[in-house]
C-alpha cells in the first residue's frame, strides 16, 4: 500500500482527493490545522489506512512533525494544497499571507528534499493577472496581487530547489474550483459559496462593480484522476487545470438564482463597489487535456453543479463566519468593514 501526504486535507481539494486516494487503495497521511477545513470534512477510515495530523504547517515548531512524518514513512508523494486563498483580501493581510503561504509551504518543500518525495503543488491562476486569457502555461506570470506574489515566489523556489537538489515536482494552477466540503462560511473567498450561504442566510448576493467579470468554475470531481496520475509522471511540469467555459458573474448569480428558487428559497442580487482584481480570467487547458500528459477532461455542468452544492449546504450546521483581522484598513471595502 503506497503513502500518499495531503496537506489541506480538511479543504475542498484535500478531502476529495484523500477520499478519491482511499478508494484506489493508497493509505493518507493528512495534514490540517482546521483554519480553514472542519474535521468532519475529513474521510472516515480506519487509522492504518487514514492518519490526521493537526499541524499548522506556517508554525516555527511544524518542522519537527512533519520530518517525523516524512521520516517514519516511505511516502510515494506529498500534495500541497493548504492554502489561504483570498486574493482579493490578500494586500489587506499581507503579513497573514505571506506567512501561512510562503513559510508554510517551505517547510513542505524542506522535508520533500530531504526525504526524496516527489512534492505536487497547487499553485493558481493568480500568478498571470492581467493578462490576456485564456492564459497559457508559456505565458510569464505577472501577478496583480499579494496572493499571486506567494503564489509565484513558491513556484520559482520549487524550480530552484529541483534544480539545486533534485526535487521532484509538478505544479498545477486551478481556478475557481466549486464542490461539497467548500468552506462556505468564509466571507473572502469561493465566489460560488458566498453566494450560496447568503441566499440561505436570507441575504443578498453581492456583486462587485458591473458584475461583468468572467470566470470559468470548475468541478471539483474532475481533478481527480489527473491529481492521482502526477504521483508517477510529468516530472518538472506546470499545467493549467479547470474548466474551458467562462461566465460572467453576473450569469453565476442568475444560475445561483434559479437553483435557489427550485429548491424553495429566495434569491435577490445587489451590486456594490468594485474591487481590485483581474477583469477576465479563465486558462487553456490544452498541454494538461494532452494523453501523453494527464489526459484531464472537464465535464463541468455549472447549473448542476451549483444544484449539488445547494442542496449539500442546506444540510450543513450553521457555522460561525470567518472574520479576518485586518493589518491595514486603508481603501478597505464597506462590505468587508
Amino acid at each position: 500500500m503506497r503513502t500518499v501526504v495531503v496537506t489541506g486535507a480538511a479543504g475542498l481539494f484535500g478531502s476529495h482527493f484523500s477520499r478519491h486516494l482511499l478508494s484506489e487503495g493508497y493509505r493518507v497521511i493528512g495534514i490540517d490545522d482546521l483554519s480553514g477545513g472542519y474535521s468532519d470534512y475529513l474521510p472516515q477510515a480506519p487509522p492504518e489506512q487514514f492518519e490526521f495530523w493537526p499541524i499548522n504547517i506556517s508554525d516555527r515548531w511544524a518542522s519537527k512533525a512533519l520530518n517525523n512524518i516524512f521520516h517514519f514513512n516511505d511516502v510515494a508523494a506529498c500534495f500541497h494544497f493548504a492554502a489561504y486563498a483570498a486574493e482579493g483580501l490578500s494586500p489587506y493581510i499581507r503579513h497573514f499571507n505571506y506567512t501561512n503561504n510562503v513559510l508554510g509551504s517551505v517547510n513542505i518543500i524542506n522535508q520533500c528534499i530531504e526525504h526524496d518525495t516527489k512534492m505536487i503543488f497547487t499553485s493558481s491562476m493568480a500568478v498571470y493577472g492581467n493578462h490576456f486569457p485564456p492564459f497559457n502555461e508559456k505565458m510569464g506570470p505577472a501577478p496583480i496581487d499579494p496572493y499571486g506574489v506567494a503564489k509565484y515566489a513558491i513556484e520559482m523556489d520549487i524550480k530552484i530547489a529541483s534544480e539545486q537538489h533534485g526535487l521532484r515536482y509538478t505544479i498545477i494552477r486551478p481556478h475557481n474550483v466549486v464542490g461539497i466540503y467548500q468552506n462556505i462560511w468564509d466571507k473572502y473567498r469561493n465566489v460560488a459559496g458566498i453566494f450560496i450561504r447568503r441566499v440561505l442566510a436570507g441575504e443578498p448576493m453581492l456583486i462587485y462593480g458591473d458584475g461583468e467579470q468572467t470566470r470559468a468554475f470548475s468541478d471539483v470531481k474532475y481533478y481527480m484522476k489527473p491529481f492521482e496520475t502526477l504521483i508517477d509522471r510529468c516530472n518538472g511540469y506546470t499545467f493549467n487545470l479547470g474548466a474551458d467555459k467562462a461566465y460572467t458573474i453576473n450569469e453565476l448569480a442568475d444560475t445561483v438564482q434559479r437553483v435557489a428558487w427550485k429548491n424553495g428559497f429566495e434569491a435577490e442580487k445587489k451590486h456594490v463597489e468594485g474591487r481590485h482584481e483581474a477583469k477576465h480570467a479563465h486558462c487553456d487547458h490544452t498541454l494538461a487535456k494532452d494523453p501523453r500528459n494527464l489526459g484531464f477532461h472537464d465535464g463541468t455542468n455549472l447549473e448542476e453543479l451549483i444544484d449539488e452544492m445547494f442542496k449539500w449546504a442546506m444540510k450543513q450546521p450553521e457555522r460561525e463566519q470567518k472574520r479576518m483581522d485586518y493589518e491595514i484598513e486603508k481603501g478597505i471595502y464597506d462590505y468587508w468593514k
